[in-house]
């Protein structure tokens, strides 16, 4: 325990006295505007009610993870609740979409994995970050906090870049994400929640396509000109076929020419994992992952790679949540990609597979848990001295059972760090918020907290 208190306080010390040698992140490509309501009991069961509470509940068990009916809407409200999961289903009704507006949220925040990012690494962090917008209208430009945070435009045959709050386009469309939190023990009906976590009712056409603004396109050469590092987001919203007669391959050769850029300049790049429900989908992403520099993922994530790996099993293991098989499909991952790195994220835990060897691998992974620590704290992060506060957040100590295993396992850990012959494999217990305010973005505060502080600590 006193071993893991030293080593957060100097691994904070480490990654932010570093971050200030990154000259600049690119972010892409989902922003949209987080609309973030409370849910209360009363008030969901009173709604419930009204639409039918019999035709909610059938839906529940069966459920089409889309929303085209207000029936639709609260079953997927309902289903989250009862399996304490994440979920987003898209809203095809226009109706719902306006139903929604009219029930209102209790705070607005920007959302979307690059837009989350950018008020981290931009408002936060005060690395200077591009992120790239769909969209960009007035209500959802007052979300980006101030700080270095860039868009590109193109006006009058000249490229800048610019704050978003500069860039603003009022006959944009607003892309709502209504997102329905609730706490561990909240109740309605008879249904209670295991854990916190929340439901998405995604009102959003053009994230949802992976839309590429053309000032991105056709200026991309000349953007990551600015950027020292990159990550990629987004992707898993793309469906085999659209109503136009594009497919999801339209997109991915946008993307992966992008990729080609970034990599001819060298320029480090992760990949933000996301569940992907379509197969055809994933199998695309996985082939692209050898483009990539590094990987973050979390069980359910990995688990849906290992099934179009071929590895039915060492799916069903690692959903189960057994560490000796997160470690085997993270090697099996890395085997059929190549990728240098892979960061492991789950409750209570982290880990790193990596084909180098470092002390900062650790650092940036003990920063990552102290900045998500913080974001379940105070809901959103505004300056450094929140992160520093999450010092004092207890230390998982179900995970120091794990730690005695890999160490009967693999032998001496150092410090966290287990060294593999070729690779090497780091592991460190999280900080546990008992009542965190808001689950939000807590995956990409880890993922991007822990890409950019390493490559920072290695400049």
């Amino acid at each position: 325990m006193r071993l893991w208190k030293s080593l957060y306080v100097n691994a904070f010390e480490n990654a932010t006295n570093a971050l200030p040698r990154i000259g600049g992140v690119l972010l892409a490509y989902n922003t949209n505007i987080d609309a973030i309501k409370y849910l209360d009991k009363e008030d969901l069961e009173e709604r419930v009610e009204k639409v039918g509470r019999k035709r909610v509940f059938e839906l529940m068990e069966n459920p089409s993870e889309k929303v085209t009916s207000l029936e639709e809407l609260f079953a997927g409200i309902l289903r989250s609740i009862k399996l304490g999961k994440a979920m987003e289903w898209f809203v095809e009704d226009k109706g719902v979409r306006n139903y929604l507006r009219e029930w209102g949220w209790d705070e607005l925040r920007i959302g979307g994995q690059a837009g989350i990012m950018a008020n981290l690494l931009g408002g936060v962090y005060r690395i200077p970050t591009i992120v790239h917008v769909p969209q960009n209208p007035k209500l959802q430009t007052e979300l980006f906090v101030d700080g270095p945070i860039y868009v590109p435009v193109f006006e009058e045959g000249e490229f800048k870049l610019v704050h978003p709050k500069e860039a603003v386009k009022e006959n944009e469309e607003e892309l709502i994400h209504y997102i329905f939190e609730f706490s561990r023990g909240f109740q309605v009906f008879d249904i209670v929640a295991p854990r916190e976590n929340r439901f998405i009712a995604n009102a959003d056409d053009y994230n949802a396509r992976v839309y590429i603004r053309d000032e991105f396109k056709e200026h991309f050469n000349i953007i990551v000109k600015n950027v020292d590092l990159a990550i990629i987001s987004g992707l898993q919203v793309l469906k085999e076929f659209y109503e136009d007669g594009t497919t999801y391959r339209d997109v991915l050769r946008e993307v992966e020419a992008q990729l080609d850029v970034l990599n001819e300049r060298n320029i480090k790049s992760h990949f933000e994992f996301a569940y992907t429900a379509n197969k055809k989908v994933r199998e695309a992403l996985i082939n692209l992952l050898p483009k990539f520099t590094s990987v973050g993922l979390n069980e359910v994530e990995l688990a849906s790679l290992m099934e179009i790996i071929g590895d039915e099993e060492l799916a069903r293991e690692v959903l189960e949540g057994h560490v000796f098989s997160v470690i085997d499909a993270m090697h099996l991952l890395m085997d059929e990609t190549g990728i240098q790195r892979i960061h492991f994220h789950t409750y209570g835990y982290y880990m790193a597979l990596t084909q180098y060897r470092g002390e900062v691998v650790r650092d940036a992974l003990l920063f990552a848990a102290l900045a998500a620590a913080a974001k379940a704290m105070y809901g959103n992060l505004e300056n450094l001295s929140q992160i520093r506060d999450a010092l004092s957040v207890p230390t998982n100590e179900r995970a120091f059972f794990i730690e005695e295993e890999l160490e009967k396992e693999f032998g001496e850990v150092e410090n966290g760090i287990i060294d593999m012959t070729d690779r090497q494999l780091t592991f460190i217990p999280t900080k546990i918020v008992a009542s965190p305010k808001s689950t939000v973005g807590i995956g990409d505060t880890i993922s991007s907290s822990a890409f950019v502080s390493e490559f920072a600590m290695r400049r």
